[in-house]
């Protein structure tokens, strides 16, 4: 079982690795740039959802892989959006909402490592707002003219669950009651 726990934290950290052709292709000009970007984040994005299956089926639910997991969306995230601001793709407060949001709760879980011994599992809220944020930026990355609109409707969705998310988020450091305890 620890062979399978390596390779499901390998395929997490794998995920960062992917998201850099895609910060490449995102800055870069060359034909089908945006397309190549939208493949390299396609294939990070099914390393998440292969380590979150390989890791709940064979029930290897480690701390490692609570942190690491998350991380990897912040940070892929975190590049994406970096990539998006520098493009003029996504207008600045949006990109502060995205890193402070994700800033604040590394911070958050980090305390609650440090003072609880617990290491806090991603919950529902969190996962539904990251999946909303990555479709807000894929709509970004595309520049679509007639998907306008949704690109803003689906902007200020994320916001409405950024709110939500760090709400949940802050109930769970101030009152502990969804925290996984520590095996």
């Amino acid at each position: 079982m620890q062979r399978i726990r390596t390779i499901s934290n390998l395929i997490s950290v794998s995920r960062v690795a992917f998201v850099l052709p895609a910060a490449y292709c995102l800055m870069a000009d060359f034909p089908n740039h945006r397309a190549w970007a939208i493949f390299f984040i396609f294939v990070a994005s099914s390393t998440d959802f292969f380590d979150g299956f390989l890791a709940r089926k064979l029930h290897e639910v480690t701390d490692f892989g609570k942190i690491v997991d998350p991380l990897a969306d912040k940070i892929g995230i975190g590049i994406i959006a970096v990539c998006l601001l520098l493009t003029g793709d996504i207008p600045l407060w949006y990109f502060a909402a995205v890193v402070a949001r994700d800033a604040l709760i590394f911070v958050g879980g980090i305390y609650i490592k440090k003072n609880k011994q617990i290491v806090p599992q991603a919950n529902m809220a969190g996962k539904i707002t990251v999946n909303i944020i990555a479709l807000a930026l894929l709509l970004c990355i595309v520049r679509i003219p007639a998907l306008e609109p949704l690109r803003i409707g689906v902007i200020w969705l994320s916001v409405l669950f950024m709110i939500v998310s760090l709400i949940v988020y802050a109930k769970r450091l101030f009152i502990g009651r969804t925290l996984t305890q520590k095996s």
